[in-house]
């Protein structure tokens, strides 16, 4: 598993930088277009410019109806991000006092009082936990098994929401070029319509254009930006609950514990009827 992980980090850190980079340089040409066509021209009498200032209100309004989704994205980056930097954290995956909870219970030797702990107490160390003591029974091999089964599962629960953050910078400029393309649409059609001598309408096509493109990238550069950073915190976390959870299970006696049943489950295999069938003793 550490192998995997190793070559997916480096694969993707070998990307992140290069995509990150091109996106910052994307947003500063159109952040510089947008001040480049803001500027007014000085009259040719020489009479004082009056500058318009514009609101962040008014400039939601100017740039159309892209806005809404991309507000709406950009909300949920706020709150995705929030979210899986708390849930990231080594003190969320492994709380600290259910740590030494089931550490008191293991120097105790109450395998079964730590398994009903873990069940009261659901978190990803102590769920890690509780599968690996239900397997205690099938030997040290079955048990490390259950084990990375049910890291890599808490491992996936969390990188799926960390790839919301992906699609929200994939989406977000495609959605900024959507409205690009129906600014310029209507461009030119003021253009066909009423030629140049409507200044006003056409300043209002063009600057639908520029601040769609640059409100899409605006909230794709930081979406990457927290998709990378929070994928490797997670892995570094992952990695701590691992150490933390090997630790419980190295020495583990499972040559007293041959057979045992720790956890609850129910088992459902049986001998198959055929064979029972034969050993069963004659009436």
């Amino acid at each position: 598993m550490q192998t995997n992980t190793a070559t997916t980090m480096t694969r993707h850190i070998s990307n992140g930088p290069a995509r990150a980079f091109l996106c910052v340089l994307l947003a500063f040409g159109l952040f510089a277009s947008v001040n480049l066509f803001a500027q007014e021209p000085v009259p040719a009498d020489g009479a004082p410019v009056v500058e318009e200032h514009h609101t962040l209100i008014d400039r939601f309004i100017e740039g159309g109806w892209v806005m809404y989704p991309i507000t709406a994205c950009s909300i949920a980056l706020v709150w995705l991000t929030v979210d899986l930097w708390m849930r990231t954290s080594i003190k969320k995956l492994a709380p600290p006092a259910q740590v030494a909870q089931v550490q008191d219970l293991f120097r105790a030797g109450d395998y079964v009082g730590a398994y009903q702990f873990c069940k009261g107490n659901p978190s990803p160390f102590t769920n890690t936990s509780r599968v690996a003591l239900s397997f205690l029974g099938d030997g040290h091999e079955a048990t490390e098994a259950a084990l990375f089964t049910e890291l890599n599962k808490a491992n996936s629960a969390i990188q799926t929401r960390i790839n919301y953050l992906s699609v929200i910078g994939v989406c977000t400029p495609m959605i900024g070029l959507t409205g690009t393309v129906t600014g310029m649409m209507s461009a030119f059609s003021t253009l066909k319509t009423s030629g140049a001598g409507d200044p006003a309408k056409l300043s209002g096509a063009i600057g639908e254009v520029l601040i769609a493109t640059a409100s899409g990238l605006f909230i794709a550069v930081p979406a990457f930006m927290f998709f990378y950073f929070l994928r490797n915190r997670l892995q570094v976390s992952i990695t701590d609950l691992q150490e933390v959870v090997m630790g419980l299970f190295r020495k583990m006696p499972y040559q007293h514990l041959k057979d045992a049943h720790v956890g609850e489950e129910e088992f459902y295999a049986a001998i198959p009827n055929w064979v029972a069938g034969e050993v069963a003793p004659a009436a």
